[in-house]
């Protein structure tokens, strides 16, 4: 078109607009039809404005294949994802009914079922493990308390029925010195009663494991040392021998007070139930990623039949039925290693060793 508006060359039907730039949707006229154009308008240098202009219909044609293409991946990931969706829920709601049922059972009273694990590896099989050592610990704890319930029962009414006759005693009699040994007698068997019981509690503590709350780093060598030599005068007027071998700077992260009681029961064990002469060691050492205390005697020993109860409450050996204690100081070494992530076991065949893992 030149300045004055005329069509100077070109075949489009259509309005050149005014001004120079670019037009997305231009109406032109071909073959007697609308029809939509994109253009560009460019103003020349003699005054002329040149117009170009492209038909739309193919890009239409390309926004029409790309909308179904667009709708028809659209429906398919739709459906994919519903389908997806509705598999994990049906997996999901058979694992948690699986469960469901186990914690049900349980609640009703059979402590034997575990929640079921399908070696997939997956979070359901993590929280099943994780549920089912919780359930172990649960069933270790009733256990102890089975037990407990049923050693009192047995091993405290030998001592209760002793109190009872020494007190029947003191109020049978008028002699005043009678009755004043019966009722000693009846006091010191009162004393061991509290004794029992204090040793007990101080087992289910332990079990309990509430005494991790005051867990520290200690210098276990140093511990392990000092405890040695305070026993050594006392092995040494019996007429035994105290042996050591400690490795220097171990560390543990622990009860200072538990550890020193469970050296204190293993070597107090060592000196009451073995003869004159014999040979007491005691070993620290790290032989791998955890601690290791060795207590040992060249002593009698225990029968091998004996060995498998000896860590239980009110379990002693045939040969230590004739001297003091109720049975109850390795079943407290046992609670006291166990609370320390380790475990404590009969290691020698000969004489008497315990090892402690910490």
């Amino acid at each position: 078109m030149d300045s004055a508006g005329r069509l100077v060359a070109g075949s489009l039907d259509a309005v050149v607009p005014d001004k120079p730039g670019y037009i997305e949707l231009l109406p032109y006229t071909r073959d007697g039809e609308q029809r939509i154009a994109q253009s560009l308008t460019t103003l020349l240098p003699s005054g002329h404005r040149l117009l170009v202009a492209a038909d739309r219909a193919v890009i239409d044609e390309m926004d029409a294949s790309l909308l179904k293409l667009f709708i028809g991946a659209f429906s398919v990931m739709l459906a994919l994802g519903v389908g997806a969706a509705w598999v994990v829920g049906i997996v999901t709601r058979n694992r948690l009914s699986r469960i469901d049922t186990t914690a049900k059972a349980i609640i009703d009273g059979d402590l034997g079922r575990r929640m079921p694990v399908t070696g997939a590896g997956d979070e359901f099989d993590r929280v099943a493990e994780t549920l089912n050592q919780m359930l172990d610990r649960i069933a270790v704890l009733m256990d102890n308390l089975r037990q407990v319930s049923s050693d009192v029962a047995h091993d405290l009414r030998t001592p209760l029925t002793r109190l009872h006759n020494r007190l029947d005693e003191a109020l049978a009699t008028d002699d005043r010195h009678a009755q004043r040994l019966a009722i000693e007698a009846a006091t010191a068997q009162s004393r061991e009663l509290l004794d029992i019981f204090a040793a007990l509690l101080r087992i289910a503590e332990v079990e309990g494991m509430g005494v991790k709350a005051q867990f520290q780093e200690m210098p276990l060598s140093e511990l392990v040392d000092s405890i040695v030599e305070t026993y050594r005068p006392d092995a040494e007027i019996s007429g035994r021998i105290l042996n050591k071998a400690i490795e220097p700077n171990l560390t543990l992260v622990g009860d200072r007070r538990l550890i020193q009681q469970l050296l204190s029961n293993l070597l107090d064990n060592a000196l009451a139930h073995t003869p004159a002469g014999t040979t007491i060691s005691v070993a620290l050492d790290k032989p791998g990623e955890r601690a290791q205390i060795v207590v040992a005697d060249d002593g009698p020993g225990v029968a091998p039949e004996e060995t498998a109860n000896l860590f239980q409450r009110f379990t002693r050996g045939q040969r230590s039925r004739t001297s003091d204690g109720h049975g109850l100081g390795l079943a407290l070494v046992a609670a006291i290693a166990t609370a320390h992530g380790g475990k404590a076991r009969l290691t020698s065949t000969s004489g008497f060793e315990v090892a402690i893992e910490l």
